[in-house]
C-alpha cells in the first residue's frame, strides 16, 4: 500500500510557507505536447491558481512532462465571503455556472434572513463547502489540473485513458535558498533539453512568461518569481518588485554566476545602445572519451566533481524530484523529527548530503532521501 503523500505539518501556519515542487510525466514518456497543448496547459494552471488560492511560483511545460513550484497558503480562518467565493469560481467555471451559484447563495441568504433555515448560517456554509474543500490543497490542485487537461487533450486527439505515467511527484521545499534554486532549476529545463540557449526565449516557463508576456500574464509570472526569491523575507507575490535587483540576481543565477556580459553597439538610427552578450547557458554535454562534462564556456569539469551551485542547475538532479524534502539541514531535520513515523526505527537523523550531480549544493542544501544509486 502506497504511503500517503508527505504534507508539511505546518500547513495552517500564517508565517511559515508550504512550498512544493510538483512534477508529472506523460505515459510512456512520449512527446505529446505541441505549442497548442502547452498553451492550454498553462491556461488551466492559471485557472487553478485563481480558483484554489494556491500560488504558482515557477513552472515549465515541456513536451512530455511539466514542473510546478507551488505554494499552498493556509485556508482563511474566517472562511470566504460570498463575493470572494464567486470570484474564485469565476477563475475556473463559466459565467453561467457562477451566476447559478450566485443565485443559489442569494436565495439561501434570504431563507436565513427570514428565519426559515433550521441551522441558520450552516445552510449557506454547505454551499460554500461544495467548492472550498478543493481550495488550499495540494492534491486537489494537482488532481483537477491533470484531469482537466487530460479531458481536453483526449478530446482533441481522440484518445482514451489516463494521460499521465503515474501519480504526480512532490518535494517539500524550504523558502529561501532552496526555493530560489528550485525555481531556477525549473526555468532551466528548456536549456538542459537543448530547446533554448537562453531560458527567456522559452515561452512556456515562468521566466519566459515574465520576460516575454505583457499585462496580467506577465505580472503573474513576475509575482510568482518574486515570492520564490524573497518569501523567506516575508515578501508577498508582487510583480512591482520584480524589476531591478531581483530580476538581475535571478538572471545571473540562471546564467551561471554572472557570466552574462554586455557591450555597446550602434543601432540602426546611429544611437549607442547596450547589447547583452549571452554566454555560459548552453546545455552541458558529456564527453564520452574523457568522462568529463563540457559546459557552454568550453571549460572541462570532472563528471564526479563539485560544480558551482548555479552551474549545477544545468544537470538533471534527482534530488529535486525524488528527494521528498529539500532545504537547509535544520529544515530537513525538523521535518524528520515532526514526521518520525515515516522512517525506520534505526534512522537517527533526517538530513542527507547531496551527492553526484547535485554536489554543487552540498553543505548548502540537504535532502531527506539518500539517493546513493543512480544519482543524477
Amino acid at each position: 500500500m502506497a504511503r500517503a503523500r508527505w504534507i508539511v505539518p505546518w500547513a495552517d501556519s500564517e508565517t511559515k510557507p508550504a512550498i512544493y515542487h510538483c512534477m508529472a510525466r506523460v505515459v510512456d514518456k512520449r512527446f505529446a505536447f505541441g505549442s497548442d497543448d502547452k498553451e492550454r496547459f498553462r491556461m488551466y494552471l492559471r485557472m487553478m491558481e485563481n480558483f484554489s488560492g494556491c500560488r504558482v511560483l515557477a513552472y515549465c511545460v515541456m513536451s512530455n512532462h511539466f514542473h510546478v513550484l507551488l505554494e499552498v497558503p493556509p485556508r482563511p480562518k474566517a472562511g470566504l465571503t460570498d463575493g470572494e467565493l464567486l470570484k474564485r469560481l469565476g477563475g475556473l467555471y463559466p459565467k453561467a455556472f457562477v451566476a447559478a451559484v450566485a443565485k443559489e447563495l442569494a436565495e439561501a441568504r434570504q431563507v436565513v434572513a427570514e428565519g426559515r433555515a433550521v441551522n441558520g448560517e450552516e445552510y449557506v456554509q454547505r454551499i460554500h463547502e461544495r467548492f472550498t474543500y478543493r481550495m488550499h490543497d495540494l492534491s486537489e490542485f494537482m488532481k483537477t489540473l491533470l484531469q482537466r487537461f487530460t479531458r481536453w487533450h483526449n478530446t482533441r486527439t481522440k484518445r482514451r485513458g489516463n494521460l499521465w505515467e503515474e501519480t504526480f511527484k512532490s518535494v517539500i521545499v524550504e523558502d529561501g535558498l532552496a526555493a530560489r534554486t528550485m525555481a531556477a532549476y525549473i526555468d532551466l529545463n528548456p536549456v538542459r533539453a537543448g530547446l533554448a540557449q537562453d531560458p527567456a526565449e522559452y515561452r512556456w516557463s515562468s521566466y519566459g512568461e515574465a520576460m516575454g508576456a505583457t499585462g496580467r500574464s506577465g505580472a503573474k509570472a513576475k509575482a510568482g518569481l518574486v515570492r520564490a526569491w524573497m518569501a523567506h523575507k516575508g515578501w508577498e507575490a508582487d510583480a512591482r518588485k520584480w524589476s531591478g535587483k531581483i530580476s538581475k540576481e535571478y538572471r545571473l543565477m540562471l546564467l551561471a554566476e554572472g557570466m552574462e556580459k554586455t557591450r555597446e553597439v550602434v543601432d540602426e538610427k546611429g544611437k549607442r545602445v547596450t547589447e547583452v552578450v549571452r554566454r555560459g547557458i548552453k546545455p552541458i554535454r558529456r564527453d564520452e572519451g574523457t568522462g568529463c562534462s563540457i559546459d557552454g564556456l568550453d571549460q572541462v569539469v570532472p563528471a564526479t566533481g563539485h560544480v558551482a551551485l548555479s552551474r549545477m542547475l544545468r544537470w538533471k538532479l534527482r534530488y529535486f524530484t525524488d528527494g521528498a524534502v529539500l532545504g537547509s539541514r535544520g529544515f530537513v531535520d525538523e521535518l524528520f523529527a515532526r514526521c518520525r513515523d515515516r522512517f525506520g526505527p534505526r534512522r537517527r537523523s533526517g538530513a542527507r548530503k547531496l551527492r553526484g550531480n547535485a554536489a554543487g549544493a552540498a553543505g548548502l542544501l540537504w535532502s531527506a532521501r539518500d539517493l546513493r544509486r543512480g544519482v543524477g
